[in-house]
């Protein structure tokens, strides 16, 4: 975490203050991490009462379908650390050809992070599609309320979190400078997309391993 140096005067002493924008997010974070507690509650509640439910309606899930777009999404958290390691230098664009990603940018590598985050989340509405024509509905039963509950509340995260980088993109692309200032962001953003990340590993294990 970046921080800010204070100083009143010649030869006073330093204070390093930590960023205001990144304590915020990490305290946000936070509130967060309630939420999808709240959620896993919920599951584990539902799921409680009505165990033979649970083994009958978990038996249509596609347990390597869903492993291979856990491993799309948790791909991405490593591209978007790339990019925030690009941030940290400074550098905004790639100083080598496109195939020599050693030397890619902060924008190469969040392209690459959203295209990654844009399969998972297609991929789980393809997922939501099979399920519904196999009768597997938010509102069919407890079971079909708890996955699509805390599937798509997480669903709806990972898609704010696309946002976030395209919005990031068009700031970097739009200041003639890349700055710390810019940096920070970056960081903030990639706290955000690791928290998705961590969170689906745990709902994965739970809903798709955890019958």
């Amino acid at each position: 975490m970046t921080s800010t140096s204070i100083s009143s005067g010649p030869g006073t002493a330093v204070i390093n203050r930590p960023n205001v924008v990144q304590v915020g997010v990490i305290v946000w974070l936070g509130s967060e991490v309630m939420f999808f507690a709240g959620l896993f509650a919920v599951y584990f509640t539902l799921r409680s009462t009505s165990p033979g439910l649970w083994v009958e309606q978990s038996a249509h899930l596609n347990v390597p379908y869903a492993l291979v777009n856990t491993l799309v999404l948790v791909s991405s958290s490593f591209t978007c650390q790339w990019g925030v390691f690009a941030a940290e230098r400074l550098q905004r664009h790639r100083t080598g050809t496109l195939l020599q990603f050693w030397k890619w940018g902060v924008v190469e590598w969040f392209y690459l992070t959203f295209a990654l985050g844009a399969v998972f989340v297609t991929g789980q509405i393809y997922e939501y599609a099979t399920l519904v024509s196999e009768h597997v509905g938010f509102s069919t039963d407890s079971y079909g309320s708890a996955f699509y509950l805390t599937t798509g509340f997480h669903a709806m995260h990972v898609t704010g979190g696309l946002i976030a980088f395209l919005l990031l993109i068009g700031r970097i692309f739009a200041v003639k400078t890349f700055t710390h200032k810019e940096a920070t962001t970056a960081i903030v953003v990639s706290y955000y997309w690791h928290f998705v990340d961590v969170v689906w590993i745990g709902l994965f294990l739970v809903i798709y391993v955890l019958r």
